[in-house]
């Protein structure tokens, strides 16, 4: 290690040990001002709106001069295209030394770093990289208690129910060595009846998405109790179908049937690819096969929980195929009609999302333009709440590096062996080894 990259460590260090009673406003200035010091002038922290469609500076208490731009677009900027590809690129052609780098948190996209390097060999500078994440580790570890990040974020005024559902669901993306995870949920900032999760138990993967009954507040209110009913029951260890019937008899009990929600419920095995998966009165899942090729899956629907009926669920089990995709949705997305009447249809979903996956992008970039196209399709109105949820299995063996930077935006450096070590480990454990 040369002296430069051991003071560039000891900045790193010095912005954790500092971290620890930093508010978020202080962050910008706090890593400026150690930035600065090795080689690193003039930081600039951007993060994406709720919509991920502009990218706003997050000043806190620096003045940055009335020459920095104080918000981006996502698209057709170079900042933009650095938060959609999730790579490296030069302010501009005739900026020297300024580059635009990704802040991502895990696999999650939260905004854009502009950072003063000198010299052109940027890419190759793992130092930058790790800069770029530990900001974005320290962004993450600041923004649920901040309040100012909500405002610079929001474009618009959120109902209740929005409120109540963006706090309780996971992060949009998140991946493993193994699987890749994304989700967009629409009308951001109205949204109140669908809900979308999903988690991790050793070698298996739990995904949910519900729709509950109307539009309003107490759609959210519905929604809400059935994902949290149905992580509760999850977390004590029961399976689909007790954890099913656990969030219908909450339901129950709260609304005496007078409010209900579908759902799917489903677990993936990651070491086999084996689907375990319950239906009650949802859409079911599609695979995308080979990029071409769409299966559907069949269950017999168990009526929608909380009507009560009482009838029991049933459960379903496919083999997945390495590379599979599969495609979890409400009904908002496919059955939304334009002013003609059309709708856009499970094939408009389907043949929307193998065909920008052809052109190379990653996932989360490919939905945050399906739901752009989906806004546009609806002339910026949906009159019913629209999710999406892709998993993508790998397959029993690691991601390569090139795939991994190809699906989700994550630097070169992110190999298997660095991702995957504490999986390695836990399977040690687990083992006895």
């Amino acid at each position: 290690m040369n002296s430069v990259e051991a003071a560039r460590a000891q900045v790193l260090g010095d912005l954790i040990a500092a971290s620890h009673l930093m508010t978020l406003e202080q962050l910008p200035g706090t890593v400026a001002s150690h930035a600065a010091g090795v080689g690193w002038p003039r930081v600039l922290i951007y993060v994406a709106d709720l919509q991920q469609e502009r990218l706003y500076l997050l000043a806190g208490n620096v003045d940055v001069g009335a020459d920095v731009p104080a918000e981006l677009s996502v698209d057709g900027t170079v900042a933009g295209r650095a938060f959609q590809w999730g790579k490296v690129f030069p302010a501009s052609a005739s900026t020297t030394g300024q580059w635009w780098v990704p802040l991502l948190d895990g696999a999650e996209r939260l905004g854009v770093l502009r950072v003063g390097v000198p010299g052109a060999q940027v890419e190759a500078d793992e130092d930058l990289n790790r800069l770029a994440g530990l900001v974005a580790l320290l962004l993450e570890s600041k923004r649920g208690t901040s309040d100012s990040y909500s405002r610079l974020v929001r474009r618009r005024k959120m109902r209740v129910a929005a409120e109540m559902e963006w706090q309780l669901m996971p992060p949009r993306t998140f991946a493993t060595d193994r699987v890749l995870i994304s989700a967009v949920m629409e009308p951001a900032y109205q949204v109140s009846g669908d809900a979308f999760d999903y988690a991790l138990t050793g070698e298996t993967v739990h995904l949910s998405v519900f729709d509950a009954m109307g539009h309003d507040t107490a759609a959210g209110l519905t929604a809400n109790l059935a994902l949290a009913a149905a992580r509760n029951h999850r977390r004590q260890g029961a399976d689909l179908l007790e954890t099913a019937e656990g969030v219908a008899e909450i339901l129950g009990e709260q609304f005496a049937g007078s409010r209900y929600a579908t759902s799917v419920l489903a677990d993936l095995h990651l070491a086999t690819g084996v689907l375990t998966w319950t239906n009650y009165g949802h859409h079911p899942p599609v695979v995308i096969r080979g990029n071409r090729t769409v299966v559907h899956l069949s269950c017999p629907p168990a009526p929608p929980m909380g009507t009560g009926l009482n009838l029991p669920g049933a459960l379903r089990r496919d083999q997945l195929e390495p590379g599979d995709r599969l495609l979890l949705y409400t009904d908002g997305i496919t059955e939304a009609r334009n002013l003609e009447g059309q709708e856009f249809g499970l094939d408009g979903l389907t043949d929307f999302l193998i065909r920008h996956h052809a052109d190379g992008l990653p996932v989360p970039e490919t939905l945050r333009r399906l739901i752009g196209h989906h806004l546009a399709y609806h002339l910026g109105r949906l009159n019913d709440d629209a999710t999406v949820m892709l998993l993508e299995w790998h397959g029993p063996t690691p991601y390569q590096p090139t795939q991994l930077q190809a699906l989700t935006g994550l630097p070169p450096s992110a190999t298997p062996e660095t991702i995957a070590s504490a999986w390695a480990q836990q399977r040690a454990v687990d083992d006895g080894i």
